[in-house]
């Protein structure tokens, strides 16, 4: 088997050549859309979808990772399509006049909310004005006066026969000021006082009162006429008052219900604010309110206060300045804000409330158009995920106070519920889509649509250049200075380093811009007009050198060479392995030296790692792997029997994965064969049980990382790092990785078996078993079977006891 490669210097990292950028500098970049379709095809089409359901059960979820830009994808999406869709209606709440407990909703064109609101208030505002006036005016004052002298006059002459009736029976009656009537009896025509009727023989007392009952029982005939004489002046004020009142109000109120016409409930609101007005007409001539109000507004309908309230217009939903349908996204979705609420204003200690205090929520505010709402918010809503849900489910916005617990509740109303015409749009990750699909049968059944987000596309011409007005648009939103043609290729290539993939672009640009934003900053701090592609990197520099904090420290201990890694020399039994540490949002790689030991007996591999519990289950996989690539290699004319144990040295963290299977395998072979290995090389890989090396994540890191330790001691020309030949196309090397490259300071190899890893570790072939099915003698494997004969042969004579035997 020949010898693998070393990688050339132009397969280590996928270069954009700058001529390839058809611009001089991002101003010449043409004014694209926020967003290009064939890179999120599954999520768009998802989208228009939606748009063009009806039925509130096609609502969205939207899933992605962070860094995708969801919230403003969604945006650039909604915001041209919002635009062609015509505006919805204004909603305002006013007072129930039948029951005022249950607030009534009007819809009116967008605009007109406002101007109902205003100019009723105008109208209201001039009636309480200009009733008192007319009251006190001539023309009102002369008919109540007639109204008066008419009504004094029947009265008089009621009176009037009433004396006459008595005095033919023998009796004078006196009527006080107060109506109140008293009898005297007529003796000879002369009226008896009360101490000539007390001096009287009780006998004729007897008869003249007896009399006088028979007389009193005459007048109710009188006193029932007087009675309706009375209510007929009073019904007739009255009716002179309202008249009066319609007066006004019609005067006022007639533009209103002429221009509201063709909106019924609009208009029957205005009839019935002018009926209110005439029938309560007095609280308008009320000079103050009471002291303490008794309740809530309802309770002074007698006063202009309390008149105004009720003919006052909450502006609830106001379209007037809005284009097309609304795009609401609501970043604190709490119940109050998402749900909307009836709040309470306290009065002498006293909580009312009324149509007035009733306050919109998102949900109502995207009436008509679309609702965007992040899931994690959701979940630190308290009710509002269950309200929202309730009011999916029943397509009604209910306005309701949420209770919890033995909370006591307070008088409230009960407003109007609204039809639910919103189309909501959930943003999260696939994990809470799969814990919402599993936990709650009702998300199912109302987010029937799921559009999904790629965090990549391929890396092809056409997509490149697609990415270049996007580019362009991040650098014209956040005002940044202009990017030469060598810093748009520059980001081209970060946009495949944030991938670890030669082939694909990142489409995690929120990523990209905090890069270019930093970038910008830096260009001003040089003094420079325009970012090329040197301030890029010093940029992209800078903020690895802010977080590499871990990294140097790590890096001083192989400094000190407290950590024990060799990058020269040879040692049996010995591999250098790579890992990848994660701390926050930094990756970093690091070697580590494992270890193998091994001994006749019947005990097996041992992974210390596992027996420390500190490997994970993938890493424990990793491990018996290895023991059946052993297995099925030497175990076809012999048993294996052997002991031993492998383990990362000065490792003290969980270790998880089995990319260092490969580098394991190697170091077993080495102490099986007593072949030493050259620690000039490092191994990353997983190796498959017929011995194929498959690729493993943070390539990168990894080689970046060993580099780093050698430069540090110096590099030598020898040094190097093997991986998987399915992971070149992951390289995405820095530029001072390629440069010792390309100098020949240092050497990458790409390996699709550990026969090839061996040859390059150890200098021998590997070999492969003959007719004879014996390894050629020289090889690497000859040694491995010579020494596992050996063990089970000796295995067999000292009975199974554990004898470590040096090679």
């Amino acid at each position: 088997m020949p010898k693998p490669s070393p990688l050339a210097p132009e397969q280590l990292r996928a270069v954009c050549p700058p001529d390839s950028i058809p611009f001089a500098d991002s101003r010449e970049i043409p004014a694209g859309e926020a967003f290009t379709a064939a890179f999120q095809p599954r999520a768009i089409s998802a989208l228009e979808l939606a748009i063009s359901l009806t039925g509130r059960e096609y609502n969205v979820y939207l899933a992605g990772d962070a860094y995708l830009g969801r919230t403003y994808f969604l945006k650039s999406f909604l915001t041209p399509v919002a635009a062609k869709a015509p505006t919805p209606p204004d909603i305002v709440f006013v007072h129930n006049f039948d029951d005022e407990d249950r607030p009534r909703a009007l819809t009116l064109p967008a605009g007109q909310g406002r101007r109902l609101k205003a100019e009723l208030c105008k109208a209201v505002a001039a009636i309480r004005e200009e009733i008192p006036t007319r009251f006190e005016q001539e023309a009102h004052l002369s008919k109540r006066q007639g109204l008066a002298r008419a009504f004094q006059s029947a009265r008089e002459d009621l009176f009037a026969a009433m004396e006459e009736r008595a005095q033919e029976q023998g009796f004078n009656l006196d009527v006080d000021e107060q109506g109140g009537m008293t009898l005297y009896p007529l003796i000879e025509g002369k009226v008896v006082s009360d101490e000539e009727y007390e001096r009287m023989d009780p006998d004729t007392r007897k008869i003249l009162k007896a009399q006088g009952d028979e007389v009193m029982n005459d007048m109710g005939g009188y006193l029932r006429k007087l009675s309706s004489e009375d209510r007929a002046y009073r019904e007739r004020d009255k009716k002179l008052d309202q008249e009066t009142s319609a007066e006004v109000a019609d005067f006022h109120l007639a533009p209103l219900l002429r221009e509201f016409e063709e909106h019924a409930d609009a208009n029957a609101f205005l009839r019935a604010v002018r009926q209110d007005v005439i029938e309560e007409y007095e609280g308008f001539l009320a000079k103050e309110a009471p002291a303490a109000p008794q309740g809530h507004p309802g309770d002074q309908g007698t006063t202009a206060e309390g008149l105004i309230a009720r003919y006052e217009v909450n502006l609830f939903v106001d379209n007037s300045r809005t284009a097309g349908a609304p795009v609401v996204i609501e970043d604190h979705p709490n119940h109050h804000n998402l749900l909307g609420c009836v709040e309470r204003e306290s009065d002498y200690g006293a909580l009312y409330t009324d149509h007035t205090l009733i306050k919109a929520g998102s949900i109502h505010k995207a009436l008509g158009g679309f609702l965007v709402l992040r899931i994690d918010d959701l979940a630190h809503g308290g009710q509002a995920w269950e309200g929202l849900l309730r009011a999916l489910r029943s397509g009604l916005c209910r306005i309701e106070d949420p209770t919890e617990g033995d909370q006591v509740r307070t008088r409230t109303i009960e407003p109007q519920a609204l039809p639910l015409t919103a189309k909501v749009i959930l943003v999260g990750s696939d994990e809470a889509y799969e814990m919402l699909l599993y936990g709650d049968e009702r998300f199912q059944k109302l987010f029937k649509l799921k559009a999904h987000l790629q965090d990549h596309i391929p890396r092809t011409r056409e997509n490149e250049a697609r990415l270049l007005p996007l580019l362009g648009r991040v650098i014209a939103e956040a005002q940044l200075k202009p990017f030469s043609r060598e810093a748009l290729a520059g980001l081209i290539e970060q946009a495949s380093a944030l991938c670890d993939d030669q082939e694909r672009l990142t489409l995690r640009l929120p990523l990209l811009r905090e890069l270019m934003c930093e970038a910008s900053a830096l260009a001003g701090i040089r003094g420079k007009s325009v970012v090329d592609a040197d301030v890029l990197r010093q940029a992209r520099d800078a903020r690895f050198f802010r977080a590499n904090l871990l990294e140097e420290e790590f890096i001083a201990e192989y400094d000190r060479e407290i950590i024990k890694v060799s990058t020269s020399g040879s040692a049996m039994g010995r591999a250098n392995g790579l890992s990848v540490r994660m701390y926050g949002d930094f990756a970093f790689g690091l070697p580590h030296q494992i270890a193998c030991t091994v001994g006749v007996g019947h005990g097996g591999i041992l992974d210390l790692e596992r027996e420390a519990e500190l490997g994970g289950p993938i890493h424990t996989k990793g491990m018996m792997i290895l023991k059946s690539y052993l297995v099925s290699q030497f175990a076809q004319d012999k048993p294996v029997v052997l002991t031993g144990s492998l383990c990362f040295e000065q490792s003290y963290a969980e270790v998880e994965g089995d990319s260092a299977s490969g580098a394991e395998l190697a170091a077993l072979l080495s102490a099986l064969s007593g072949a030493p290995i050259d620690l000039s090389y490092a191994f990353t890989g997983a190796v498959s049980s017929s011995g194929a090396i498959m690729a493993v994540g943070g390539v990168n890191q990894k080689i970046e990382g060993f580099y780093e330790v050698c430069k540090r001691r110096g590099l030598t020309g020898k040094q190097g790092v093997m991986i998987p030949k399915d992971n070149v196309v992951s390289l995405m090397l820095k530029e001072e990785v390629v440069q010792a490259v390309k100098d020949g300071q240092f050497n990458i190899y790409p390996l699709t078996s550990i026969e090839e890893a061996i040859e390059i570790l150890t200098g021998l072939p590997a070999g492969s078993r003959g007719p004879d099915g014996k390894f050629p003698e020289g090889t690497l494997f000859r040694l491995v079977d010579d020494r596992l004969a050996a063990m089970a042969a000796m295995a067999a004579k000292w009975g199974g006891r554990n004898i470590t035997l040096e090679p």
